[in-house]
């Protein structure tokens, strides 16, 4: 078969076209031996990685129920060699936040995290996770996980079903085979990517933020121009409606006084005649 028969009859599929031509140009152009090499290097490491991740065992709500059915014959997720649920972080490389976020649990979610190994990725399953779903309103819920860890997929739903767990799985893939041990942060020299544990006492605060909120509460106008009233749905119905009220009394005729009330003339009576004396 001659190179161009070989050529025709592959297919392959590209998302940006500039992109596909830099990747050519580097590889085939500006690529010495020793970048080939780790090319080379880097198929084979990230196939074993996304061939073999570890998932942590644990959820948080109801689409923890979806992640276990993953794990269940009809969908076997260990086609992707994603099955093996591990106990501990120490031996697991994906978080899955499977359920609603409290203020409560934060600080455990990211304790669990910085005991993960690199590389470790984080997986936001479902609308809660992602940016608080239906209680993102409720004082004591997180709008959305990425807040305190680096988030690599988003799955949406309300529960997401196990299709689209599956399919955000094979993101990740994706997501990993783009990967090169050239600029992975795991390989090279400098601050360890340990999230901050963030500290729960009246509210949740970030103490990557305790700088910034000191720096508030020594300024009282300031912190006043950024005070913002979150106004839930019942307090929007209710402005509404009472916004409608006022224009509807507004609108319609006002009602006669007194003072301008049409007079009626009286009802016209009969006048006797005056009885005469005997």
């Amino acid at each position: 078969m001659s190179e161009g028969t070989l050529w025709s009859s592959s297919i392959q599929f590209v998302d940006n076209d500039d992109a596909w031509i830099e990747d050519q140009v580097k590889k085939s152009i500006w690529v010495g031996t020793t970048d080939r090499v780790v090319d080379f290097v880097d198929k084979i490491y990230n196939w074993g990685r996304r061939s073999s991740i570890w998932p942590a065992q644990f959820g948080l709500a109801c689409c923890a129920i979806e992640m276990i059915c993953t794990a269940a014959g009809r969908f076997d997720i260990d086609r992707f060699g994603m099955g093996l649920f591990r106990s501990s972080p120490r031996q697991a490389d994906l978080m899955i936040v499977a359920g609603t976020v409290t203020k409560k649990m934060v600080p455990a979610i990211v304790r669990l995290y910085n005991q993960m190994p690199e590389p470790k990725y984080v997986l936001a399953m479902g609308a809660c996770a992602t940016a608080g779903g239906p209680f993102k309103e409720g004082y004591n819920v997180v709008a959305g996980i990425d807040k305190f860890l680096p988030v690599d997929v988003y799955v949406p739903g309300c529960p997401p079903t196990p299709q689209a767990l599956l399919n955000g799985l094979m993101t990740l893939q994706a997501k990993i085979d783009r990967q090169s041990i050239r600029d992975v942060s795991w390989y090279s020299s400098g601050e360890s990517n340990e999230a901050p544990e963030p500290i729960l006492g009246p509210d949740i605060y970030d103490p990557r933020r305790a700088s910034e909120i000191t720096d508030l509460s020594k300024n009282p106008e300031k912190l006043q121009t950024l005070a913002i009233k979150l106004k839930t749905t019942a307090e929007l119905t209710a402005e509404k409606r009472a916004a409608n009220l006022a224009h509807a009394q507004a609108s319609a005729p006002a009602a006669p006084t007194s003072a301008t009330a049409p007079t009626t003339p009286a009802a016209p009576t009969e006048e006797k005649p005056p009885e005469s004396s005997s």
